[in-house]
């Protein structure tokens, strides 16, 4: 049953304001909502004095931007920006969620310290009913990447570096690396070189996940030796292989020997009972297939050391290792859960891992022009847009249907386009139209599709990920190694 009534007959209302900020324009309009705050005095300046640092260095930064540059950015004017800033000065409590919209940039660093600044300007951070909450892009990724499957943390958050490597040789008694990984979009350039001499991939599909499926498919099929280690079959495990290629089946949590457990982003972990009933095949717990791999790379007088009799043993060994996971070897029944931090973190300002246990604003400017823009002088001004990928129903590559309840769309070649521009352009929904990626990208790439027109801003595009990820440049955020899902591209009718 809906939650209210009328939302069963009339449809769900998803928000009671929407600001169509211009893709990439997200600081623009950040930095003009804060640049309100600071003139409007509507800040928590105890909270700011008492528990911050850098207010002074992003006050003088704001000062700089004009108006103009702003609403230029941003897509909107100033009366917008002063709206949303109306709304959350008289607003007791706020929760800032974002999700891939703003971190599948080339500055998605900087698109989240912008939203940082809004909650420290106001105190949102560090007590009840207020916050910043991240979206991950899909379930098991907070768990992973605390538990140590990213290129630049240990288990528990501890940074990659010669210190850490020296607790985790003492807690393993044995060699542990000091210097960080690579992230994925790095492997697949390591992979597409020559470098990687073996690829094993746990869970995901890099072919359609990454951009350029074209040179991905290249990269995968120079490795020697790929093992991929997932619970269904995917279109990178059929990339032809170089030397070999062996598929490892898993179990599902459902199925795993002795259950498991997933973070939620509210940092709450949750046991996943196992389930009985049939087991397909050769398919084994995820942490035995690692493991058993792990023991035969070892001399036979050395692979007790690496042997876990249980999964109750696994997560007792992540309490030994990982502070911050303090109780998750006590949980052992479906409902057991533990939030690691309470239920507060920074309570009351006390940002104990920051420098002086203080928060820090951070100075931003709206981004500089792409220099794509610069490159691409064929392409006529009036067919040149900026092109990002959206979601439809889906969980990550995997499709469940071709129809999306949001844009009404029925087809996955769909390209959305304003009603500005298809007026413009002569464009009816249905007419098919030809996107090329300008001539910046080392190689021509284009994607045939139909025109759908929507309500977006003028000068810009979405069209459905993966299917889009032809159109996109491997441009990378310098922070995060995170992709920049977006694209200029130039526009054909067909």
């Amino acid at each position: 049953m809906p939650s209210i009534a009328k939302s069963a007959l009339f449809g769900t209302k998803m928000a009671d304001e929407f600001f169509q900020v211009r893709i990439g324009g997200d600081i623009a309009f950040l930095n003009g909502v804060l640049k309100w705050l600071v003139l409007k005095n509507w800040l928590d300046n105890s909270f700011i004095a008492a528990h911050t640092s850098g207010y002074q260095e992003m006050e003088a930064a704001l000062a700089k931007q004009s108006w103009e540059e702003l609403e230029e950015s941003s897509g909107l004017v100033r009366d917008h920006m002063l709206r949303f800033a109306e709304i959350y000065a008289a607003a007791k409590s706020a929760v800032f969620i974002w999700s891939m919209g703003l971190t599948q940039h080339r500055f998605g660093v900087e698109n989240v310290k912008g939203v940082v600044n809004l909650a420290l300007a106001r105190g949102m951070i560090g007590r009840s009913n207020a916050g910043v909450v991240p979206i991950r892009g899909h379930s098991g990724v907070q768990g992973a990447a605390e538990c140590g499957s990213v290129p630049n943390t240990f288990p528990g958050g501890f940074a990659v570096n010669e210190e850490n490597a020296r607790r985790f040789c003492e807690l393993w008694g044995a060699p542990v690396p000091s210097a960080p990984g690579l992230s994925a979009p790095e492997m697949l350039e390591a992979a597409g070189s020559g470098a990687l001499d073996l690829l094993w991939c746990a869970g995901g599909n890099f072919l359609d996940t990454l951009p350029e499926p074209e040179r991905m498919h290249a990269a995968l099929a120079r490795v020697p030796i790929r093992v991929h280690q997932d619970l269904f079959l995917n279109s990178s495990m059929f990339v032809a292989p170089n030397e070999c290629v062996l598929l490892l089946p898993g179990r599902t949590r459902y199925e795993q020997s002795g259950g498991g457990t997933l973070t939620s982003t509210e940092r709450r972990i949750r046991f996943s009972p196992e389930i009985s009933g049939p087991r397909i095949g050769e398919a084994m717990s995820e942490w035995e297939i690692f493991m058993r791999a792990g023991q035969a790379a070892l001399p036979p007088e050395k692979r007790h050391l690496l042997h876990f009799d249980s999964a109750d043993a696994i997560r007792a060994e992540m309490e030994r290792t990982m502070p911050m996971y303090q109780g998750i070897a006590s949980l052992r029944a479906e409902g057991d859960s533990v939030q690691y931090g309470g239920q507060l973190l920074c309570a009351r300002g006390n940002f104990a891992n920051m420098p002086s246990s203080r928060a820090r604003f951070t100075p931003l400017a709206p981004p500089a022009n792409d220099s794509v823009i610069l490159s691409a002088p064929q392409a006529h001004e009036e067919s040149l847009f900026y092109l990002a990928t959206r979601r439809g129903k889906q969980f990550n590559s995997m499709l469940w249907s071709t129809a999306d309840p949001v844009t009404g769309s029925t087809s996955r070649d769909t390209i959305f386009i304003s009603h500005e521009d298809a007026h413009r352009l002569g464009l009816r929904d249905g007419d098919a139209i030809l996107l090329r990626a300008t001539a910046a990208n080392p190689v021509a790439r284009e994607m045939r599709g139909t025109c759908k027109i929507a309500s977006l801003k003028s000068g810009t595009l979405q069209a459905f990920w993966p299917e889009a990820n032809v159109l996109i440049s491997s441009r990378l955020d310098p922070a995060s190694h995170e992709p920049d899902y977006n694209a200029w591209v130039t526009l054909e009718k067909l």
